[in-house]
């Protein structure tokens, strides 16, 4: 009789899937750094967003990896529900492909990366698998190519069942890092990990810089999507279950201009328990035994990492001149040393003063010594207590339709400038405690009030009574802008019921 023929084990199939977590909010930043303008969404160090630096560096990854062009697949940014219309129009301007899976509330990092690579794999195709190469969007790395290098390296690792981690060599003792202390290397390039510290005191920090076997946790993960599901499974049966049923109860929405969106469901995601991927998962991959076991590893990283963590940090990385002083916008230096000035608009001008820090906006202004701006964000802690609008946003407002800016207001008043990009159109609403009056200085505005509908040029003005369905749109090909002077008893932006909208916005 015949011997069967031999069962050959089908090759599986991977593609590699970047992925940026882009949840934070920044709050040592502030006051750039808002709730609902968070650090990922400025270019603190250069002219591009920490976000758009982030995607740029990406690229390129697969062919870096020696893989054909087709198997690096768009990146997946996770953010939250409230950036995700700003997160697009960066993306979509700098012309990068991107499935953007928003969640409904901050989970940290291990959720969101839980819920990416449901997403990858759902999105893999003809793929088996996908090598998840998972970096938060606020930070900044100097050297491209050498962090191209490292994730390379990574991949060989992650495509043999590792969860891999990219160290960098610490310099100083800093007590705001995580550290990890590595084992025996392993070809090529790589260490086994033998065990994680999370912000240790300055003595313990100081202890590992100098004995030169730990390594600061810079936050990128690369690992099969296969791998990361078993591990959290596993490891985190809560949040594997509830992150599966908000996937699965979660939709995939096309918004006006901004490319598909998957939201993931809100009931499942809000009950999931908060944990980052340190905590959740590497910490105890010893606790997965036998054929269970999961192998943590290190591959250095030398690029220039910065985790933009601080107005301190970003002093460290930017172009200073002799006497160490680091300037951006409207800034003067006289007989000062060492400080960092960032204004918006306004003259900063710093005299005599050393190592103090200077951030200008249109409706905050901090002054902190160097040595204080990890403090920066008890400020934020109090002004969050006492209900300050500085925490949330600042007096410009981006929405998907475009912009406004409250230049004045006052008792029973308020005034905007309000900016509607080409094609764009804010909600069919009413309000029912105040009026407004809108005045068009540039553009052409469509204006639906109650059953009227008419055009408005340069000069020309409406009134919006209260209780009174309205729609402003922009059907020109350059931006509308207008003044809106409103009045009434009530006058925030919760006053507003939403009948119609392009943005999937309730």
């Amino acid at each position: 009789m015949a011997k069967d023929a031999p069962v050959v084990a089908k090759p599986v199939r991977t593609m590699l899937q970047p992925v940026i977590l882009a949840g934070g909010s920044g709050t040592r930043l502030w006051p750039l750094s808002r709730e609902q303008y968070p650090k990922q969404l400025l270019n603190l160090v250069a002219d591009d967003t920490l976000l758009e630096a982030t995607a740029h560096r990406l690229e390129g990854v697969a062919v870096r990896t020696g893989r054909a062009a087709a198997l690096e697949a768009p990146q997946i940014v996770v953010c939250g529900e409230e950036h995700r219309f700003m997160v697009a129009d960066m993306l979509k301007r700098k012309g990068k492909r991107a499935r953007i899976v928003s969640e409904p509330c901050g989970r940290n990092t291990a959720p969101a990366l839980t819920v990416a690579a449901l997403h990858a794999l759902a999105c893999a195709g003809p793929c088996d698998d996908a090598v998840l190469v998972a970096t938060p969007a606020d930070h900044s790395v100097a050297d491209t190519e050498a962090f191209r290098e490292a994730i390379a390296t990574a991949v060989q690792h992650a495509e043999r069942g590792a969860i891999v981690t990219l160290g960098v060599r610490p310099t100083v003792p800093e007590t705001g890092f995580g550290y990890i202390r590595a084992a025996e290397p392993v070809y090529p390039g790589g260490f086994v990990i033998d065990r994680f510290v999370e912000k240790p005191h300055l003595e313990l920090a100081r202890h590992y810089v100098d004995c030169g076997e730990y390594w600061w946790n810079c936050g990128i993960f690369v690992v099969l999507a296969s791998v990361w599901l078993k591990a959290v499974s596993q490891l985190q049966p809560e949040i594997y279950k509830q992150c599966r049923a908000a996937y699965e109860a979660g939709e995939a929405t096309e918004a006006t201009g901004q490319g598909e969106v998957y939201r993931v469901g809100r009931e499942a995601f809000d009950a999931c328990p908060s944990d980052s991927i340190d905590y959740a998962v590497m910490e105890k991959l010893d606790a997965l035994t036998g054929n269970r076991g999961i192998q943590g590893m290190l591959v250095p990283l030398d690029a220039g990492w910065s985790d933009v963590g601080s107005w301190a940090a970003i002093w460290d990385i930017a172009v200073k001149d002799n006497a160490g002083n680091a300037g951006r916008g409207r800034v003067l230096f006289d007989g000062a040393t060492s400080c960092l000035a960032h204004s918006e608009g306004r003259l900063i001008a710093c005299v005599g003063v050393q190592d103090v820090v200077v951030v200008e906006t249109a409706d905050a202004v901090l002054v902190v010594d160097k040595a204080h701006v990890q403090d920066v964000k008890n400020v934020v802690q109090r002004l969050r207590s006492e209900h300050g609008a500085e925490v949330v946003n600042h007096r410009k407002v981006h929405r998907p339709w475009g912009c406004y800016d409250s230049i004045d207001h006052g008792d029973r008043f308020q005034v905007k400038r309000i900016i509607v990009e080409p094609g764009a159109s804010l909600s069919l609403q009413m309000h029912y405690h105040r009026a407004e009056h809108w005045v068009v200085v540039r553009g052409t505005a469509r204006v639906t009030c109650g059953e009227t509908v008419s055009i408005l040029t340069e000069n020309q003005s409406t009134y919006i009574p209260i209780g009174t369905l309205h729609r402003l749109e922009n059907p020109g090909k350059t931006p509308l802008e207008i003044i809106e002077v409103q009045s009434g008893s009530y006058l925030c932006e919760d006053d507003i019921v939403r009948f119609e909208d392009n943005y999937g916005r309730k």
